[in-house]
């Protein structure tokens, strides 16, 4: 499932090997296994112990170091991560000792100073379970906000997931609040009372007057809920109005069990005679690189002659592949084989702001060489580098297949999240760390969040205005712009993250 590109993993878990083979060979003795072609490798890793006066099991350590050094984007710029960084195999061991809590050994020894988004997780399975929708929540996203020349936090209500424990609730987007069990939002405390171990608390509300945030009596309790799945696809509509026939597909996550029905949606616009589409990736953090590419693909066409994206990754990996081994096309159907329901555009407006991050820039980027990606909103978060989840299963270049769990250590439940790659589009430009800038600025507005989907939203109408033309009809004027500070996706498993999954055969490794 979440696999790299091409014949790559064969490739990696060649180079793996061969670089492993050199710390080895400063002075560890091999045994023999028969596990795969180079047995002694996988065997002598998978038994490495500390040293018996620390007594620090360094498992995790030893899978996160194995894979950073042969993956890691950044690999050659940090100094612990280089092939000749031991003289010994102690002193290899050693190291991966200085540090008892692996999390803090992966973001203290491993992380480049200028990475913002590689990540680990001490439970693979929930991680995994996260890149599906599949969460505990209780279905209330929304963003935070700092009062000006202020510590103070407030959260704003943007959406709500159906079928959630927040639906049943009497609250809804626009809504405020500014505390939690009765205790104040501020930078200090808000990650604990919003993100903290407890299921339940209750939101203090408050209201807007004369453009002032006020504290009120009213409270909401909300309990998080397990196995909350969240359809990425959250409005699908067909808009008729000074003539045209407008789509518009709100989508909050690059999800790649919801591909069909994503298809599906652009089988209603196509069906319905859509000639322009409004894309609203607003609060979209991101996904899956390969339903990135069948959403691009059912905006622009099914030119499977046309370059989506061109990966690049560490030096080390870049020079193993070919050019043609490191391109993705548009695609003419979904992993199922089900054609592309292409609206075939030369234009489209994308609703993009700070919370549109990774596959959301890959599917403006890519498409921007072939037709017109108008951007309304704001600047984006500007993460332009995907990554691979890897466990710790040597055998597989530790990179996660669901269909290999009991190949897996099952002494490391440990997953690393790493940056290991970056997508060009097909003019070579990828540079887009500070984020992507709209080319129509206009930030949300917290005294009038609007309704979404109804075409009097102001982004929407935005979008609607530029598409027929009547710009003079209403008034764009922000009264209170958002100050974001995070939002509460930013603090699920998943959070920004871009992840490459073009599916290819795992077989490749047995066959080299």
């Amino acid at each position: 499932m979440y696999v790299t590109n091409h014949y790559g993993l064969a490739v990696i878990l060649k180079i793996m090997k061969k670089y492993l083979l050199i710390l080895l060979g400063l002075g560890l003795i091999l045994t023999g296994c028969d596990k795969n072609d180079d047995p002694q490798v996988a065997d002598a890793f998978e038994g490495i112990t500390p040293n018996p006066e620390a007594e620090i099991d360094v498992t995790v350590q030893n899978f996160m170091w194995q894979t950073m050094n042969t993956y890691y984007f950044w690999q050659s710029d940090v100094s612990d991560l280089g092939d000749n960084r031991f003289n010994s195999f102690e002193d290899y061991v050693s190291f991966l000792e200085t540090e008892e809590d692996p999390g803090t050994f992966f973001d203290e020894k491993l992380l480049y100073t200028e990475d913002r988004f590689s990540f680990y997780s001490d439970d693979y399975k929930e991680l995994t379970q996260s890149f599906a929708g599949i969460s505990k929540s209780n279905g209330l996203e929304f963003g935070l906000g700092l009062f000006v020349d202020s510590d103070d936090v407030y959260g704003y209500v943007r959406y709500i997931v159906p079928n959630s424990n927040a639906a049943t609730k009497d609250i809804r987007r626009g809504d405020i609040f500014t505390g939690v069990n009765g205790t104040n939002l501020n930078l200090d405390n808000y990650i604990d009372l919003l993100f903290g171990d407890s299921d339940t608390y209750t939101l203090n509300m408050a209201e807007i007057s004369d453009n002032i945030i006020s504290t009120t009596d009213r409270e909401v309790t909300l309990t998080k809920e397990a196995n909350l799945t969240e359809n990425p696809i959250f409005i699908t509509k067909v808009m008729e109005t000074a003539g045209q026939k407008i789509g518009y597909l709100m989508y909050n996550s690059f999800t790649n069990e919801f591909d069909e029905e994503l298809n599906d949606a652009f089988g209603e616009f196509k069906s319905a005679g859509v000639t322009d589409l409004v894309l609203d990736l607003r609060y979209n953090p991101g996904g899956s690189v390969n339903s990135a590419r069948l959403l691009s693909s059912m905006v622009y066409g099914t030119y499977t002659n046309s370059v989506f994206l061109k990966a690049r990754y560490n030096d080390k990996l870049q020079s193993e592949f070919k050019d043609a081994d490191l391109i993705e096309y548009f695609a003419d159907a979904t992993d199922n084989n089900t054609p592309i329901n292409t609206l075939g555009l030369s234009k489209v407006y994308v609703i993009a702001t700070g919370s549109s991050a990774s596959a959301s820039e890959l599917v403006m980027n890519g498409l921007d060489p072939y037709i017109n990606v108008i951007h309304i909103g704001t600047t984006t978060t500007g993460k332009n580098e995907f990554s691979v989840t890897f466990v710790d299963d040597f055998e597989n270049g530790n990179v996660y297949d669901p269909n290999r769990e009991d190949n897996i250590n099952p002494e490391n439940h440990w997953a690393i999240q790493p940056l290991i790659g970056r997508n060009e589009n097909a003019n070579g430009f990828s540079e887009y760390t500070d984020g992507l800038a709209p080319d129509i600025l206009l930030r949300e507005d917290l005294s009038n969040m609007g309704i979404l989907g109804n075409m009097d939203e102001p982004l929407l109408a935005k979008a609607i205005a530029e598409i027929t033309g009547t710009t003079a009809k209403m008034d764009f004027t922000v009264d209170m712009p958002v100050e974001l500070v995070s939002s509460s996706k930013m603090f699920t498993k998943i959070k920004d993250n871009m992840f490459m999954d073009i599916k290819k055969p795992l077989n490749w490794i047995k066959k080299q």
